[in-house]
Formats: C-alpha cells, sequence, structure tokens
C-alpha cells in the first residue's frame, strides 16, 4: 500500500492554526453582519462591523505575506527564481492594496 505524500511545506505552515482561527472568526462576523441585516440595524454599525472584518481579513494576508517572504522567497531564491517570486508577490500586494 502506497502512503499519500505529505503536505507541501508552505510559507504559512508555521502558522497555519493560527491562521485558520482568525479565518472562523471572520467567517463569525460575516454570519453576524448577515443577522444585522436581518433585522433591519442601523447602517453605520453594520459599515463598522465590515470594517472589523476587512480589518482581520488583512492581518490574514500580513501573514501570509510574511509567510511567503520569509519562506516561499528563500526557497525560489536558493532555486534561482528569486526575481520571478518577488514580482509575483509584489503583484499580489498590488492586488491587495486595490481595494474598493
Amino acid at each position: 500500500m502506497t502512503r499519500p505524500d505529505p503536505a507541501p511545506v508552505r510559507g504559512y505552515t508555521a502558522s497555519k492554526d493560527q491562521l485558520l482561527t482568525r479565518l472562523r472568526r471572520v467567517e463569525g462576523q460575516v454570519r453576524g453582519i448577515e443577522k444585522m441585516v436581518e433585522e433591519d440595524r442601523y447602517c453605520i454599525d453594520v459599515l463598522t462591523q465590515i470594517s472589523a472584518i476587512q480589518a482581520a481579513l488583512d492581518k490574514v494576508a500580513l501573514g501570509l505575506l510574511d509567510g511567503h517572504a520569509r519562506h516561499c522567497l528563500h526557497e525560489g531564491a536558493a532555486e534561482g527564481r528569486a526575481d520571478e517570486m518577488a514580482t509575483e508577490m509584489m503583484a499580489a500586494v498590488g492586488r491587495l492594496m486595490k481595494r474598493g
């Protein structure tokens, strides 16, 4: 019987549990906003919660970028792909900054 291939090591592997916890919290916040809308809550209160979710997602994104910079770029440099991977990361940063 063959064993399944182990999961690849990603830049966020060491903090995966923390990222998942934060994402589950965001998921709960989104459900909370859904309930607020169903209950016809005050617009500014809903917007305040949306802002909190965006901030939480930004923290997730920064954690992923940090892991990418520390692990994936380092690995890419060892493979001679540093420029390609840095360009890819900066494109991702650009997409994150282009909200709204």
